[in-house]
């Protein structure tokens, strides 16, 4: 097995009335970036403690306006970040890919979100393993219920530019995203599926196995609510 991987979180400063639109209602857009940023959070403990992993973050917005911006200051100080850029998601993803592989050549590259609070170190690592043993496949790619993916592996980064024109945020993401892989000549591995949060409805599902941070701001919301 390789020394090591980098894994990636491509993340949105968890801004209020530009983070996680979709919970408000019921939740306040300051409540729904408090979500944001306890999933962030969270994700970010579970990467940080992956053996191996080289952790990388891919960030867009402004960290200062950001929900529990201290909090997430700290924690990125403990990891390498960079600016996303391009000019459509598909394409900041794959810069993405390229711009760490930079960091660590020869490295191969995991990418998720911050969209899973419930990611594990544990299974961080059984998800990269396939693309550390030297062998097939080329690429693993993890799918989300709503028919998008929450993580991608790539044994060589370079080849993350097949994402270009993959469009992002539909309910066929995952299966085109799988084909565009394909069709670049990569060998696909498929991952677990997880539940990712874009809904309340996700969250109450996604809550029953995160706890953490996550599980915390949402037993603050579902307080709120409750009070008359």
């Amino acid at each position: 097995m390789t020394a090591g991987f980098c894994l990636l979180v491509v993340a949105k400063a968890p801004v209020p009335g530009l983070a996680k639109t979709r919970l408000c209602p019921p939740a306040t857009p300051r409540e729904a970036a408090e979500l944001a940023a306890a999933s962030l959070l969270d994700t970010l403990e579970a990467v940080l403690a992956v053996p191996g992993a080289v952790p990388v973050v891919a960030l867009t917005g402004e960290l200062g306006a950001a929900a529990r911006a201290a909090e997430l200051d700290d924690m990125l100080r403990r990891c390498t970040t960079l600016r996303q850029r391009g000019t459509d998601f598909a394409s900041r993803l794959a810069h993405a890919h390229v711009d760490t592989a930079a960091l660590r050549p020869g490295h191969p590259v995991l990418q998720i979100g911050m969209d899973t609070p419930q990611v594990t170190p544990g299974l961080l690592s059984s998800v990269a393993a396939p693309l550390r043993d030297g062998g097939t496949p080329d690429a693993v790619l993890a799918p989300a219920t709503d028919g998008g993916w929450w993580a991608l592996g790539l044994r060589r980064p370079a080849d993350a530019p097949a994402l270009a024109g993959v469009p992002m945020s539909r309910a066929d993401t995952g299966v085109l995203t799988a084909a565009a892989l394909r069709a670049a000549g990569l060998q696909v591995a498929t991952g677990p599926m997880l539940s990712d949060v874009d809904t309340m409805a996700d969250a109450e599902r996604v809550v029953a196995t995160a706890g953490g941070r996550f599980a915390e701001a949402l037993a603050t919301l579902h307080e709120r609510i409750a009070v008359p």
